[in-house]
């Protein structure tokens, strides 16, 4: 490389190892230190080779944000520190370019993180992949199948408050450009006994809360259901509520991604039905009652509760509580009813709540599955994603427990298998000779529970389909004879004398001995859990049900396709199931996720050694380093390897010319490292022991803090002699810049000592001749004076003669000169103000100035007026004439007139113009409007009023519906004869219309207004512009209007209203309209 580049590594600032295969020495104890290491320092992520373990670290770490998503985009899978994101790039990037099937396995037991770890796998492919419109609702649907999957699928155990009970695989179909193109996922034994039951401490299925805690009052009515937990006896009160979790926000979550990933309004409608169903199916109880036969029979004590269940599903309540009563079983042509007894009907009616939650739960997935599905029939690559319970060792274990432990022996030996396969791969694929590795193989284990003659699967279900009594004694009986021979096989009743002393195994179980560990299993419930009978009865009347969801979850229920045959047992159908899974994992590459829970109190910062150490031997961990540690226990292609450790050979720093491989030789040559210590591959060394890889970073970090000293060295010199270059350089500057400085400090004092010999020479100069011109001056003013003397004697001599005669006229005439100037300047700052009302004026000061005086505050007044209607615009000139007008009409006559005084009138009140609600009625006008205005027209019939719009145009008067808009009536200006209205504190006013005139037909119009005032003035000045008539407008207590071919009297009266201020009107008789005014 040309350029040294800087890029992290999985060994830079490494708390504890990374990778579990370095660590040495190799044993639980260091194991289990170094997890814990890790885990205190908020590393949950270590690698096992290409495997991650998990530790759950019970809160939110921020290590899975965008940024980290770039991070680990695109990178070496060992190039940063461990993280689950580093696995799902490798696996996507395998995927897309490689043209590789993926699968990744997630493991561990309840409450270990697999839930999560499956998720945050998907989120990251999610947001690796393509984008687009198409392909991000393909994500979304793909993301949001996981909370409808939760709530039916997911409970609150002891262990963990979002327990998945069933296993999940996913494959997820990408297209050749990697985008994702849809996927089908794949259900493992659900835990469908947690319907009826659940252990103490721990909650039947999320969606039940959901539901009864999030629906609506309207949806629960619907449901037949209340919100009360208690109610309910499936539900157990002591767990109901968990700490942290919002059951209600929940539910909208789960009904909204029910939606995105495609569920109808339907069919959603239908789960909760069905679900409520499930409900109530746990309040039927039932009570013994004696037959005349001497047989025990069942009833159902409130059948309520089963009307409501019918009600809900569709089906007949006869039908249901006969089901439940009897049973009836058919053999060839045959047929036998038989009663049920009061724990018959018990397990009846609990077998019916489990088969019709399970199947419920069986349609959900495969509904999913049709709405996620790939749309394309090209070919694709997928991606397939496991979440599966791990191996489980509780105080009591049964049947479940035992098909769990099975599905994860298969695990572990495909595990194993493609582990080794994967290594052998690689060592052919890089030319390096394979050794035999030696490793527990579990096979045998597998074959002791599936072999198909002798194992223990067979011979249950061999022990479920033999005539006679079946009880879980007798197949244990049956075990203790097949397999007591077996050496992972353990019981006190078999064959084997070495157990018949051990206290510690009951003589009711058996022991396995699994590759994690030994399992005491109780054998009660193996047949009846394994034959999981469901009665033909109620499958026939569950099909008979009107509910098309019920209907179709129980196809054996059709009477024209009744199946004498023996359904498959639950084993059975698990074992091939199983054997499906192991088929499909082996066609694809394992990338696999351990997850490990550290304590048991879900909270964090505690690591609970013990339990990690159980953990760590189920899960087969240790196993697995001793497997990839068999051969070379670290191997790093040459590039990143020479790039690493090229700084501890001169040979090859800081750049190395040839081929990377030839370096590396060249590298390990130089330190002298054993041949037998490491090996060379096509594109990869090899390194067999852990202490070499250390040896080599002990190396690198040494010859690391001596490549810091001398580049610490290097830059010290270059910093000192930089610095002594700027002080030489300073120095210079600074010298240069004070003898500058010296210099003009020498020069302005020289200038300043010429400057004041300069300036006393001029001073004395400008003296002298200053005395000059001052002497000069004297003469000159000496000689005016003395001329204007004379000249004053002679002018005095000559007109004293004519100054004797016309003294006291002049006196007059200069005295009233100045009485009269002393008068104006007065005046000046005597004016008022330019107001045209401002009355203000001067007091007269002598009583020979009156007239002027008058005529002063005449002209003053004239002029102001002049400039105060100067500075009107045309449009305040009109308003002003309208007020003016108004004054004249109304002023002294009208009790509303002083009202409207201060109240601008803007005639169009509406802005019809600008309303789009009035755009019809403003088409149908083509005149300027002067008037829009709402108004109460007078009903003439009753008095009552109706809203109306109030139009004034040049030419028209109009009235309009006020909600349509329409045009009601128009009456032409020259029609209208006169105005009416009171003399009183009202807005009613009368048009009267010309006698004949079409518009007079129904006779005048009666209005009421808040405007009255401008109405009217608007109305007088229109009709007198354009008749060029004057418009009678009468104000009268007392006047007629004409309605229709009737005159009515409108009479005005003072009077108290019960709706407070606002006159009414009110018809007293056929001649009389009477108006209360307060």
């Amino acid at each position: 490389m040309a350029k040294m580049e800087v890029k992290t590594s999985l060994l830079d600032n490494m708390i504890g190892v990374g990778d579990m295969v370095l660590l040495e020495p190799l044993n639980e104890e260091t194991f289990i230190n170094n997890l814990k290491k890790r885990f205190d320092h908020n590393e949950i992520y270590t690698y096992i080779g290409s495997v991650v373990i998990s530790v759950n670290p019970y809160r939110s770490l921020p290590i899975y944000s965008p940024e980290k998503v770039e991070d680990y985009r695109n990178r070496n899978f060992y190039e940063l520190s461990p993280h689950i994101f580093a696995l799902s790039d490798e696996a996507y990037r395998s995927l897309r370019d490689q043209d590789k099937d993926q699968c990744i396995l997630i493991t561990g037991e309840s409450g270990a993180g697999k839930t999560e770890a499956s998720k945050l796998v998907m989120s990251y492919v999610a947001a690796v992949c393509g984008k687009g419109a198409e392909v991000n609702q393909v994500k979304e649907q793909l993301l949001q199948s996981n909370p409808v999957l939760e709530a039916f699928g997911n409970a609150k155990t002891v262990r963990n408050d979002n327990s998945s009970r069933f296993g999940k695989y996913m494959d997820i179909e990408f297209d050749f450009k990697g985008d994702p193109l849809g996927g089908v996922i794949s259900n493992y034994l659900l835990e469908k006994s947690r319907v009826v039951k659940q252990p103490r401490g721990e909650r039947n299925f999320h969606v039940f809360y959901q539901l009864l805690s999030g629906a609506s009052e309207e949806l629960l009515s619907k449901l037949k259901l209340e919100r009360d937990f208690s109610r309910y006896n499936y539900l157990s009160l002591d767990s109901a509520k968990v700490n942290g979790v919002d059951d209600a926000a929940n539910f909208r979550t789960v009904r909204n991604a029910m939606q995105i990933v495609g569920f109808m309004d339907h069919e959603a409608e239908s789960v909760l039905e069905v679900v409520a169903a499930v409900l109530k199916l746990g309040n039927i109880e039932f009570k013994p009652e004696s037959r005349v036969n001497g047989l025990d029979e069942s009833k159902i004590k409130d059948k309520n509760e089963l009307k409501e269940i019918c009600e809900l599903t569709g089906i007949d309540q006869s039908v249901l509580e006969r089901a439940f009563s009897f049973r009836t079983v058919e053999a060839k042509q045959e047929k036998v009813s038989t009663t049920l007894n009061v724990a018959q009907a018990y397990y009846a009616r609990d077998a019916l709540a489990k088969n019709l939650y399970s199947r419920l739960f069986s349609w959900l997935v495969n509904r999913i599955n049709e709405s996620i599905k790939a749309q394309t029939k090209v070919r694709k690559k997928v991606m397939g994603v496991l979440d599966i319970y791990g191996f489980e060792i509780f105080e009591d274990n049964s049947f479940e427990q035992f098909i769990i432990n099975y599905c994860n022996e298969k695990l572990q030996q495909i595990f194993i298998e493609l582990t080794l396969k994967e290594e052998q791969e690689e060592y052919i694929r890089e030319d390096i000779e394979w050794t035999h590795i030696d490793y527990f193989n579990n096979a045998i284990i597998c074959d002791l529970i599936e072999n198909n003659t002798n194992g223990i699967l067979a011979m249950l279900d061999e022990e479920c389909l033999r005539p006679g009594t079946v009880t879980d004694e007798t197949f244990l009986e049956k075990l203790n004879q097949v397999c007591a021979t077996h050496q992972h096989f353990e019981s006190r009743m078999s064959k084997c004398s070495r157990f018949l002393n051990d206290t510690s195994l009951p003589h009711s179980c058996f022991r396995i001995q699994h590759y994690a560990g030994k399992v005491l299993y109780q054998v009660e419930g193996f047949v009846d859990k394994n034959n999981d009978l469901l009665y033909r009865d109620l499958s026939q009347a569950m099909w008979k049900a009107s509910h098309a969801l019920i209907k179709s979850l129980f196809p054996e229920g059709n009477p024209a396709k009744i199946n004498l045959k023996r359904p498959p047992t639950a084993g059975s159908q698990f074992k091939a199931s199983v054997a499906t899974l192991m088929k499909n994992l082996q066609t694809k590459n394992p990338n696999y996720i351990r997850c490990i829970k550290p304590n048991d109190k879900k909270a964090a910062h505690i690591f609970t050694e013990a339990l990690v150490c159980h953990q760590i031997r189920y899960l087969g961990l240790l196993e697995n380093v001793r497997v990839r540690r068999a051969g070379y226990a670290f191997r790093q292609a040459y590039e990143p390897c020479l790039e690493r450790y090229k700084m501890l050979c001169k040979q090859t720093w800081p750049h190395w010319k040839g081929p990377a491989r030839a370096g590396v030789e060249v590298l390990f040559n130089e330190l002298e490292i054993p041949v037998e210590e490491y090996s060379f591959g096509r594109s990869k060394i090899f390194i067999r022991n852990p202490r070499t890889l250390f040896k080599l970073e002990d190396l690198r970090k040494q010859r690391l803090e001596d490549l810091a000293t001398l580049i610490q060295k290097i830059y010290r010199g270059w910093k000192c002699r930089t610095h002594f270059l700027l002080m030489k350089k300073s120095q210079i500057v600074i010298a240069a810049w004070y003898r500058r400085y010296a210099q003009q400090k020498r020069y302005q004092q020289i200038k300043s000592s010429a400057l004041v010999i300069q300036s006393y020479i001029r001073g004395w100069k400008a003296r002298k001749i200053l005395r000059e011109l001052k002497h000069q001056k004297r003469c000159k003013e000496a000689a005016t004076t003395i001329a204007a003397y004379w000249h004053g004697t002679q002018v005095r001599r000559e007109y004293r003669k004519f100054f004797r005669a016309n003294a006291g006229k002049k006196i007059y005439e200069f005295t009233l000169q100045r009485i009269v100037q002393k008068y104006f300047l007065e005046m000046k700052n005597k004016m008022p103000s330019l107001s045209p009302i401002d009355k203000n004026w001067p007091s007269r000061p002598y009583l020979f100035l009156d007239s002027t005086h008058k005529e002063l505050k005449r002209i003053f007044h004239l002029w102001r007026c002049k400039k105060y209607r100067d500075q009107f615009t045309d449009q305040k000139k009109l308003i002003y004439e309208e007020k003016l007008e108004a004054s004249e009409l109304f002023k002294d006559k009208k009790a509303l007139y002083p009202s409207s005084v201060g109240q601008p009138f803007q005639g169009a009140y509406l802005e019809i113009n600008k309303n789009p609600k009035y755009k019809k009625l403003k088409d149908a006008i083509e005149e300027k409007i002067i008037i829009a205005e709402v108004v109460n027209k007078i009903n003439r019939a009753n008095g009552k009023s109706t809203s109306r719009i109030f139009l004034l145009t040049n030419n028209n008067l109009l009235l309009a519906d006020q909600k349509s808009g329409q045009i009601k009536s128009e009456v032409p200006l020259v029609d209208v004869t006169k105005v009416s209205m009171s003399s009183q504190n009202d807005g009613f006013f009368a048009v009267h219309l010309k006698e004949g005139s079409e518009a007079a037909s129904k006779g005048d119009f009666l209005f009421s207004s808040d405007h009255l005032i401008e109405m009217a003035t608007k109305l007088y000045r229109t009709t007198l512009s354009q008749t060029k008539q004057k418009l009678n407008i009468e104000i009268s207590d007392e006047f007629l209007v004409q309605f229709r071919q009737d005159k009515v009297c409108v009479k005005f009266i003072q009077g108290n209203q019960k709706n407070g201020s606002v006159p009414t009107c009110k018809r007293k008789n056929n001649r009389l309209l009477e108006v209360a005014v307060p």
